[in-house]
C-alpha cells in the first residue's frame, strides 16, 4: 500500500468508527425479538379487528405496562368485547404513544432554510435503551426521525435525511447515524424496515454504502473500507440462499434467471398480516381470494421496497388485491446492489485484499450484464422491471428506471434514452412523477417524492444531463416552496401533475416532518442557489424540443 494510501487509510480509521473484522459467514446467527402480533397473541388480533384507533400502527407501538404473559392472562380472564370495553382495557394494561407532529413555520418570516436547519434536532430521538415489554429496538446513538406517524429511525429514508444533514453542517447526527445502522447489521445480521420488532423480517432498499460514502464524500473508498465487514455483511444478507440455486428458482431474496444470472427481489421472512397494518391487510387477503400467506408475503414484499403501494406490484397494474412483489426482480434494489458491490470492490483495493477485490469486481460485472439483459428494454429506451415467473418485462415505466443512473450502472448510450424517456414520460410540472398510473395508491400518479427526484437529478448529473437536472429540480422545489408558503410545512409527498399541492392517497393520512423532503430540498438549494426560492415554474430551466 503506497504511503498517501495508508495515511488516508488510517485517518478514516481514527474518526469512523471502529469496526469488528467478522467474516459475514462466520459471524453469530442473530437473535431476533419477537412482534406484538407474537407476544399479545389473541389480544392483538381483537384490538387491531375492532378499529379502536383510526391508525393500524399505534397498538404496535404502545408499551405493556407488564409481562405480555400477565396481561394475555388478565384479557382471557375479563374478555373484554366490545370496542369500547378493548378500548379501556389497552388503556389500562399499555401505555399508548404519544402523537408525533411538527410545528409550522410562518413563512413570512422564517426561510425555508431556517425552517429545515431547526427541525433536526426537533425530530432527533435518543433511545440508546428501550422500556420492556417495547417493540422499539434500541440503537446507541441518536438519530433523525421522518415525523409524524414515523417515531422511528427508518432504513432509506434516513440517507435522503443524511443529504440535508451535510448541507446543514450536521455532521454529528450524520456519524451518530451511520454507526447506529452498522450497529443494527452486526446486532441483527441486516438494516431493518426501521427499529421496531415488527420490521426486523424484512429491509428496505440498501442504502448503507450510500451513507457511508457520505462521510468521506472526496474519498468514499476510505469509509468503505473503515465499514467493510459491515457492507460484506449487508451484502451476504440479500445474497442468502443463492448457493446452488437452479435456474429458474428464487430463494428468499435471490432469484436464479433461466440463463444461470442471478438477480434479487423484495421479501420478508414472515407471511402473516403487517403488524402496523393489520386490519388493512386482512381485509385485502380475504377480498382478493388468493391464498392469504402469498398475499401477506407480497405485501410485505412491497412494504421492504419502501413502495408500498403501487402499481409496479400489481398483476393488473390497479388493483392491490393482484399484488405480486415477489414475482418482480425490481430495477431499483439491482441497481443498489451494483453500487454495494462496487463500494465493497473499491474497500477491498484500499486495503489491499485482492481476492475480495476480484470477487466484487466479477459480482459486480455479472450483475450489470444481467441487468442489461433482463431488465434494460432498447424499445422503451428505458430500464423495467422484470416478472421473472412470466419470462418477460413489465411494459410499465417508473421512476425506478433511473436508478442505474445513480448506481451508474448504465452506459452513456443508455443514459441518454432514459433522459428521453423521463422526459416524454414521467417529467411534469412539478417533477418526476412515480408511474404514469392513477391508482389511488400513494406511489402512483400523482405523487413525487422526494427520494425519486434526489435518485433523478444525481443519476442525470453523472451523465451530463444537467440541463434536465437542474429542471426537475427547479419544479421540484417550487412544489415544495409553495406547499410551504401556504402551511409552514414540508410533507411526506407532493402532487407533482401540477404545483402548490400536497400527495395524497395511501394507507394512512398525509404526514409532515418530513425527513427526507427536508434532507433533499436542503441539498437540492445548496446544488442550484439560483432556483432555490422559485416559487414560480416560469422561472424554471426550458428544455428544448418535445
Amino acid at each position: 500500500m503506497s504511503a498517501r494510501r495508508c495515511a488516508a487509510l488510517l485517518a478514516a480509521l481514527a474518526v469512523l468508527l471502529p469496526v469488528t473484522q467478522t467474516h459475514p459467514r462466520t459471524a453469530p446467527s442473530p437473535s431476533y425479538p419477537e412482534p406484538p402480533q407474537a407476544l399479545f397473541k389473541d389480544l392483538f388480533v381483537a384490538v387491531q379487528s375492532a378499529r379502536i384507533y383510526g391508525d393500524d400502527k399505534v397498538f404496535p407501538d404502545a408499551v405493556a405496562k407488564a409481562a405480555p404473559a400477565a396481561i394475555l392472562a388478565e384479557y382471557h380472564a375479563q374478555r373484554p368485547e366490545s370496542p369500547e370495553a378493548l378500548r379501556r382495557f389497552v388503556a389500562s394494561h399499555f401505555t399508548l404513544p404519544a402523537e408525533a407532529s411538527t410545528v409550522a413555520s410562518r413563512p413570512e418570516h422564517v426561510s425555508i432554510v431556517t425552517h429545515i436547519d431547526e427541525l433536526w434536532d426537533a425530530l432527533t430521538r435518543r433511545t440508546p435503551t428501550a422500556p420492556a415489554y417495547s417493540s422499539l429496538l434500541p440503537v446507541p446513538r441518536p438519530y433523525v426521525v421522518p415525523g409524524g406517524r414515523f417515531r422511528e429511525m427508518y432504513y432509506w429514508d434516513s440517507y435522503f435525511t443524511m443529504l440535508g444533514l451535510q448541507e446543514s453542517g450536521r455532521r454529528d447526527l450524520m456519524e451518530n447515524m451511520v454507526r447506529d445502522f452498522a450497529y443494527l447489521i452486526d446486532t441483527y445480521g441486516h438494516v431493518p424496515n426501521g427499529v421496531r420488532t415488527y420490521y426486523l423480517s424484512r429491509s428496505q432498499p440498501p442504502f448503507f454504502f450510500e451513507m457511508v460514502g457520505l462521510l468521506s464524500s472526496d474519498d468514499p473508498a476510505a469509509s468503505f473500507a473503515a465499514f467493510l465487514t459491515q457492507l460484506r455483511r449487508e451484502h451476504a444478507f440479500w445474497m442468502q440462499g443463492s448457493q446452488g440455486l437452479r435456474a429458474g428458482t428464487a430463494q428468499r431474496r435471490v432469484v436464479a434467471l433461466a440463463d444461470g444470472s442471478m438477480l434479487n427481489r423484495y421479501w420478508d421472512d414472515r407471511d402473516s398480516p403487517r403488524d402496523e397494518a393489520y386490519r388493512h391487510d386482512t381485509e385485502l387477503a380475504r377480498a382478493s381470494g388468493r391464498n392469504p400467506q402469498q398475499v401477506y408475503r407480497d405485501i410485505r414484499a412491497a412494504a421492504e421496497s419502501g413502495w408500498d403501494f403501487g402499481s409496479r406490484w400489481f398483476a393488473d397494474a390497479h388493483t392491490r388485491a393482484t399484488i405480486i412483489t415477489t414475482e418482480i426482480v425490481p430495477v431499483d434494489l439491482n441497481s443498489l446492489l451494483f453500487g454495494l458491490e462496487e463500494a465493497i470492490r473499491a474497500a477491498c483495493q484500499r486495503t489491499v485484499d485482492e481476492a475480495c477485490m476480484k470477487e466484487f469486481q466479477r459480482r459486480a460485472q455479472r450483475r450489470r450484464a444481467a441487468m442489461d439483459r433482463y431488465l434494460w428494454d432498447p424499445a422503451a429506451g428505458a430500464y423495467l422491471d422484470y416478472h421473472w415467473t412470466e419470462r418477460t418485462r413489465v411494459p410499465r415505466i417508473s421512476a425506478a428506471t433511473l436508478y442505474p443512473l445513480f448506481a451508474m450502472a448504465a452506459s452513456r448510450q443508455q443514459a441518454d434514452a432514459v433522459a428521453a424517456a423521463i422526459r416524454k414520460e414521467l417529467l411534469k410540472e412539478g417533477g418526476i412523477v412515480t408511474t404514469t398510473q392513477a391508482t389511488g395508491e400513494q406511489w402512483d400518479a400523482p405523487n413525487g417524492w422526494a427520494p425519486l427526484q434526489w435518485i433523478a437529478v444525481s443519476g442525470l448529473r453523472q451523465y451530463a444531463q444537467g440541463l434536465l437536472a437542474e429542471a426537475i429540480a427547479c419544479r421540484w422545489m417550487v412544489s415544495v416552496n409553495r406547499v410551504y408558503g401556504e402551511t409552514g410545512k414540508l410533507v411526506e409527498k407532493y402532487d407533482v401533475m401540477s404545483t402548490g399541492r400536497s400527495g395524497g392517497g395511501g394507507e394512512y393520512p398525509l404526514q409532515d416532518g418530513f425527513g427526507w423532503t427536508n434532507g433533499v430540498m436542503r441539498k437540492l438549494m445548496a446544488l442550484y442557489p439560483a432556483a432555490a426560492a422559485n416559487s414560480n415554474i416560469g422561472q424554471c430551466p426550458k428544455l428544448a424540443g418535445p
